[in-house]
């Protein structure tokens, strides 16, 4: 059974940075594509970054130029660097895998597997 696990979020002021990192387990011996979702109570849970098998990244337009999204095959590992951040940044920050087509990446329900998710917290 695959299971997500998310660590690095924390609490930081403004323009700070903060490096999330989301560990795969218990998969095939297929490559997932990965992604990066976020949430605030009240609101949807909206795409962030993806990162699909071939290397092929994409970003949600508000985070383009500060966040990185980035794999380690090696570790199984899911990282999204995310730098200059601000109080809209805080969120819950979600792990994502298994994605049929990376066109399709903001539609939540076409992806096969979540974490539990890993709080960010802005201050201004």
């Amino acid at each position: 059974r695959v299971h997500l696990v998310e660590s690095g979020g924390g609490s930081v002021q403004a323009g700070g940075s903060l490096n999330l990192s989301c560990t795969l387990s218990g998969y095939t011996t297929n490559p997932y594509c990965m992604g990066w979702f976020r949430q605030v109570p009240g609101k949807e849970r909206e795409g962030v970054a993806v990162f699909d098998t071939d290397g092929t990244t994409r970003y949600a337009e508000f985070v383009k130029g500060r966040f990185t999204i980035s794999s380690d095959n090696v570790k199984n590992t899911l990282y999204l660097q995310m730098n200059n951040l601000t109080p809209e940044d805080t969120a819950m920050y979600y792990c994502a895998a298994d994605l049929p087509d990376v066109e399709w990446w903001l539609s939540i329900d076409d992806w096969g597997y979540w974490g539990q998710g890993t709080q960010v917290t802005v201050s201004s």
